[in-house]
């Protein structure tokens, strides 16, 4: 049996509306509302706004990440819903994303990541939320 850690929904929206993916503030809001739909534990978020336009950012959870580039000059947004484990759902932050840029088109893949080969009976852990990297 084949089993994943983690899941990749990669997109890209066009035809957006080009005031929104200009604004760092209401970007921010966008993806950390995203996160929340797909019921991701929020663990921060950093954004940045470039001159003369467009957004970068990300929004880190402890189930993996959530990220965006913004070029409002030709409606577009690259991005990357990352997450791991059972309960979160990558296609609701999508789904939010596309309602809240006024996407008119788009482009969707979904990677899964961290495939493994299972034996029967064994079961592929994903990482306790509080579990700690000791070096």
């Amino acid at each position: 049996m084949v089993q994943a850690l983690g899941r990749q929904v990669l997109v890209e929206f066009y035809g957006c509306d080009h005031r929104i993916l200009d604004d760092v503030v209401q970007v921010e809001q966008i993806l950390r509302r995203a996160a929340q739909k797909a019921n991701a534990t929020i663990v921060q978020s950093t954004f940045h706004r470039f001159n003369p336009y467009g957004v970068s950012g990300v929004v880190v959870i402890a189930e993996s990440h959530i990220s965006i580039h913004t070029w409002p000059e030709h409606g577009y947004a690259a991005v990357d819903v990352f997450t791991c484990g059972d309960t979160i759902d990558p296609w609701a932050a999508f789904k939010h994303m596309e309602i809240e840029f006024g996407a008119k088109k788009l482009s969707v893949m979904e990677m899964r990541r961290g495939i493994f080969e299972m034996q029967d009976g064994e079961q592929l852990m994903h990482k306790p939320a509080d579990a700690r990297l000791v070096v």
